[in-house]
């Protein structure tokens, strides 16, 4: 009936999974739970626990793989045709997380995405760029997510029938950037599969600190310009992408990269303080985005 895959890498998931097991008994249904591990340093011991539960299994990849050829590992070694792909860092907010995805079982070639929310306490000081960010940009109401329903779409919460996951990867070429998920939901667009939004989300725990999150930002602006540049999607697709085509329109690009360059260190501490502005983080991506494409 389900196969629930979480890959994972330095995090302790037993926490997770032990709820889902329980939440999965609950529904007296065949299921089973796959946690690859991507060679990771840590955590190994805490999460061999989780093979102890019945048709529950844990294991370590001998060398890290990436995050687009893990998922496709786990779909690959899934028994049941429907798959519930989530992150480690993650854990359902309702406690008929599973029973809700079991409803929307059909045999219609979709897939279901049930959102992400963060915890509403603010974290500490050295978090809240990570923190702000998701909570504005990520944790988006299914009203607001409907309106460009793969665009919205994000990879760690969601349910897909092995025979579509059969037709539409992970793409294991691209470089080990971030945005496949991107390129996955772009994908998904192009063979003409729904994504249907519903109200069940997971929350993401795994929160970065402000200049880990800002490396990481600037690895997915290189890892989007690879996308576009390999046209495996569309300019027009995302926000950022389309931006830029503006500014070449106009040949803007060597003002924004002298700007960039200039304010880059004032902006950097900005995002580092306690009261990190978005608007500010979109500039400073553009422009990271404007220069790379420069060069």
């Amino acid at each position: 009936m389900l196969s629930i895959l979480i890959p994972v890498y330095n995090y302790d998931v037993f926490a997770l999974v032990e709820t889902l097991y329980k939440q999965a008994l609950e529904c007296h249904i065949p299921f089973e739970i796959i946690c690859l591990d991507d060679a990771s340093q840590e955590f190994t011991i805490e999460n061999q626990r989780i093979n102890q539960f019945e048709n529950t299994y844990y294991s370590i990849l001998e060398k890290n793989i990436g995050r687009s050829a893990i998922r496709n590992l786990l779909a690959q070694k899934a028994v049941y045709e429907n798959l519930l792909f989530l992150d480690a860092d993650t854990f359902p907010v309702y406690n008929n997380f599973i029973s809700k995805y079991i409803e929307q079982i059909t045999d219609n070639r979709k897939v279901i995405y049930g959102g992400i929310l963060y915890e509403s306490t603010k974290p500490s000081k050295n978090k809240t760029l990570r923190w702000i960010y998701g909570r504005k940009r990520e944790a988006l109401a299914v009203s607001e997510r409907i309106k460009k329903p793969h665009v919205s779409f994000l990879t760690l919460n969601f349910l897909i029938k092995k025979s579509v996951f059969a037709k539409v990867r992970f793409n294991e070429e691209i470089p080990n950037l971030r945005h496949e998920d991107t390129l996955f939901s772009f994908d998904l667009k192009q063979n003409q599969i729904e994504v249907i939004h519903m109200e069940n989300p997971v929350f993401h725990l795994g929160l970065e600190d402000s200049k880990t999150f800002l490396r990481k930002s600037e690895e997915a602006v290189l890892g989007l310009k690879n996308l576009v540049d390999s046209n495996l999607i569309p300019s027009e697709y995302t926000k950022l992408s389309r931006y830029f085509e503006n500014i070449k329109k106009y040949h803007l690009e060597g003002i924004i990269v002298f700007g960039f360059k200039i304010l880059k260190p004032a902006m950097t501490k900005q995002f580092l303080s306690q009261k990190p502005s978005l608007i500010l983080f979109d500039i400073y991506r553009l422009g990271y985005y404007c220069s790379l494409k420069t060069k």
